[in-house]
């Protein structure tokens, strides 16, 4: 008798989140797993604030159940990270902006896995696995989705500081231009005078 790990979801619906890293701080969250079971983790960093137009970073590490990190990325302004659980347990994820004093940082981020389920079955087409797949292309466009949001929101910014700065230029080269005309006109008029002497 053989089996055959087929994958359903281990979060059937996956939601969109949002943390908020203040200076100097971090947030964890936390995922209990079984072994064999997977874990995916795709953030992006960003930034609410309107005027800004900077890609932000932030590090991302996850840790086991017995405090050993598993994957770590340092100073990265997106990502996508997926491990496999070795043992049953509280499996952390966090996200830090411990190495910035200044700025409060905005991360989404979308978490999805997969649990394996032993079953009897030698058919690799059965309905199970297709579900399966369809909602792993799914997620892949949901997060795609997400990472294209943020970035939508960061050139938006970046368009919206440009046009602030243009008008402002414009405005002072109109009023260069106003000054040079009532200087020319005031010279001209001026020098057209005739002076009498008597």
């Amino acid at each position: 008798m053989r089996f055959l790990l087929i994958s359903l979801l281990l979060l059937v619906p996956t939601f969109a989140h949002v943390a908020l890293l203040p200076p100097r701080g971090k947030q964890c969250f936390f995922e209990v797993l079984k072994a064999q079971d997977e874990l995916a983790v795709t953030f992006q960093i960003g930034d609410r604030a309107k005027d800004s137009t900077e890609q932000l970073t932030a590090d991302f590490w996850i840790k086991s159940p017995s405090g050993r990190i598993l994957e770590k990325l340092s100073d990265v302004s997106h990502g996508e990270v997926q491990i496999k659980a070795n043992e049953p347990g509280k499996f952390e994820y966090c996200f830090s902006n411990e190495g910035s004093s200044l700025q409060t940082k905005d991360v989404s981020f979308n978490v999805h896995g997969v649990v394996y389920v032993d079953v009897n079955d030698n058919s690799d087409d059965n309905l199970d696995s297709s579900v399966r797949k369809l909602m792993e292309l799914v997620y892949d466009v949901k997060n795609e989705q997400n990472y294209i949001v943020v970035r939508e929101r960061t050139h938006r910014n970046t368009a919206e500081s440009t046009n602030s700065r243009v008008k402002y230029w414009s405005v002072f080269q109109l009023i260069v231009v106003i000054l040079n005309s009532l200087f020319q006109v005031f010279y001209l008029k001026r020098f057209f005078e005739v002076k009498t002497a008597v």
